[in-house]
C-alpha cells in the first residue's frame, strides 16, 4: 500500500448517516512507538518492533533517527528493524523536527549515546502551550548541561543517577528521563511520573534491552541504571485512544462493532467515562464488543446534578480521549460539563460541531456544555489536530449529508489506514487523493 507524501494536504469526502458493523483491530500505540523507536538508540545491536502503526508521526521519527546514522528498515507493514551501531551528535533537521512534538524524545537517548545533541523546537499539534521545562529539569539532575537559544543545546561529560521529582507528570518529560536514567551510571528515583500504558510499554521495552526498573505502572520508578544495553524484539501494544475513539463511533452511527485484542485491562476509565454517557460495552477474553442501538442518557450526579466529565493524569481519563467524549456526548440524551484541563486550545473545535447543529456552549478555553442529542448536519470542515480531527470525522459519519474534511492529513498522523480501515466496516469515506495516486507523487 502506497504511504502519503510527507507534506501531501488530504480531504475527505464522507457520505453520513451509514450504520457499521464487523470486526476491527486496532493499531499499535502511537505514543509507544515513538519513544521506542527513539530508545533504539540506546543500544548499537539490532531491535525489531512489530505492530508498529505506519502512521505520519512514526516516518518522521524514523526519517530523523535515520539522519543521525541509524539505520532502520521496514519489513512488510508494520514491522521495523533499527540498527543504531553509529550515531553521531549531528544538528536535527529543523523543518523535520517542527513536523512532530516526538522529536524532543531524542534528546534523552542521543544525549546517553553521544554526550551532547542539538535539537531544534518540537512541532506537534497546536492545542495550547506545550511546556518542555520537565525534560529539561529531570535531565539537567541527570547531570546534563543545556543551552537554550533558537535551539535546545544539550552536552554531558556523564549521565549519574539522581533521586529526581518531575514538576509534573508529564509523558514525553517521563519517557526522556527514563532513557536518560537506564543509561546513567547509579540509581534514580523517578517520582511524579507519568504512568500512560505508553510509558509503560516504553519501561518494559528498555527492560527487554537489559535495563532494570521497578515501580511500572506506578508515579515512583526506580531504575538501576548502567546495565549494558543490548538488542530486543518488542510488540507495540494496542492504542486504547484509537479504541476509545472506536467506542465513540459506534455509538453515534448506532452500530455494533467488536474491537479485536482491545487492551482491555488499560479501558477502565475510558469504559467509565462513556457508561457515563450511556454507552455499555461488553468485554469478550481480548476484545471488546460495542453492542447497537443504546439509550444514550446522560447519567445525572446523585441529586439529579449536571455531571461532570474531566480528563485527569492516568489513570484517570485520558486527556487525548477528550475530542471523541465531546463529540458522543451531542448524541446523547441529557446535560454534560466537559473539562478539559490540561490544553488551552483543545475545545475550540467545538464551533465547527455547533455549525453542524451540536447544542455546545463553550464556557471557556477550558469548558464546554453539552446538550444532546443533537440532529447533526453535514458541512464542510477542517481538521485542526489529530484527535480534534478524528472527532470531526466521526461528527461527519453521524451526520445526515455529505460532509467534506480538509487538512484530513493531520488525522493521519494518529491513525493508520483510518478511511480504509473504516470504510471496511460499512463507511463511506473517499479519501482525496486516493492513496494510489499519492505515490506516483
Amino acid at each position: 500500500m502506497a504511504e502519503a507524501l510527507p507534506h501531501e494536504k488530504v480531504q475527505y469526502v464522507v457520505e453520513g448517516g451509514h450504520r457499521l458493523s464487523g470486526e476491527i483491530k486496532p493499531s499499535g500505540n502511537k505514543n509507544a512507538a515513538l519513544p521506542i523507536v527513539a530508545a533504539a538508540l540506546l543500544t548499537d545491536q539490532v531491535v525489531h518492533l512489530t505492530n508498529v502503526p505506519r502512521i505520519r508521526d512514526v516516518e518522521a521519527l524514523v526519517e530523523l533517527i535515520q539522519s543521525v546514522g541509524a539505520k532502520a528498515r521496514w519489513h512488510g507493514r508494520n514491522e521495523l528493524e533499527i540498527e543504531a551501531k553509529e550515531v553521531r551528535p549531528t544538528d536535527l533537521d529543523p523543518a523535520l523536527c517542527a513536523r512532530i512534538r516526538a522529536s524532543i524524545l531524542l534528546a534523552g537517548p542521543l544525549l546517553a549515546r553521544c554526550g551532547e545533541i542539538t535539537l531544534p523546537p518540537p512541532g506537534g499539534d497546536v492545542i495550547g502551550r506545550r511546556r518542555v521545562d520537565t525534560h529539561f529539569l529531570a535531565l539537567q539532575q541527570l547531570g546534563a548541561d543545556i543551552q537554550v537559544d533558537s535551539a535546545y543545546h544539550f552536552k554531558t561529560s556523564g549521565l549519574k543517577g539522581a533521586d529526581v521529582f518531575l514538576d509534573e507528570p508529564s509523558v514525553t518529560g517521563t519517557e526522556n528521563a527514563l532513557c536518560a536514567a537506564v543509561a546513567a551510571q547509579g540509581l534514580t528515583i523517578l517520582c511524579n511520573c507519568a504512568s500512560e500504558p505508553h510509558v509503560q510499554d516504553l519501561a518494559h521495552f528498555l527492560i527487554a534491552m537489559g535495563a532494570r526498573i521497578e515501580g511500572i505502572g506506578t508515579n515512583t520508578m526506580i531504575i538501576h541504571g548502567g546495565l549494558p544495553l543490548k538488542g530486543a524484539t518488542h510488540r507495540i501494544g494496542p492504542d486504547h485512544i484509537e479504541v476509545g475513539s472506536l467506542i465513540g463511533l459506534a455509538a453515534v452511527t448506532g452500530s455494533e462493532i467488536t474491537i479485536r485484542e482491545a487492551g482491555v485491562e488499560h479501558l477502565r476509565s475510558t469504559l467509565m467515562t462513556f457508561e457515563r454517557l450511556g454507552i455499555h460495552c461488553r468485554i469478550e477474553g481480548d476484545d471488546l464488543v460495542v453492542p447497537a442501538n443504546q439509550k444514550m442518557a446522560i447519567q445525572p450526579d446523585f441529586g439529579g446534578h449536571i455531571p461532570k466529565i474531566e480528563d485527569q493524569p492516568w489513570p484517570a481519563f485520558p486527556a487525548d480521549t477528550m475530542s471523541i467524549a465531546i463529540v458522543t456526548a451531542t448524541q446523547c440524551e441529557g446535560v454534560v460539563l466537559m473539562f478539559e484541563k490540561m490544553f488551552e486550545s483543545r475545545m475550540f473545535f467545538v464551533d465547527k460541531l455547533i455549525a453542524m447543529g451540536a447544542r455546545i456552549v463553550l464556557c471557556d478555553p477550558h469548558r464546554a456544555i453539552v446538550a444532546g442529542p443533537a440532529k447533526l448536519r453535514a458541512a464542510r470542515v477542517e481538521s485542526p489536530d489529530i484527535r480534534a480531527g478524528m472527532a470531526m470525522l466521526i461528527a461527519a459519519m453521524c451526520a445526515e449529508g455529505t460532509s467534506i474534511i480538509n487538512n484530513a492529513q493531520q488525522i493521519e498522523r494518529g491513525y493508520e489506514l483510518i478511511e480504509e480501515r473504516l470504510n471496511a466496516l460499512g463507511a463511506r469515506i473517499t479519501r482525496v487523493p486516493p492513496r494510489e495516486a499519492a505515490a506516483k507523487g
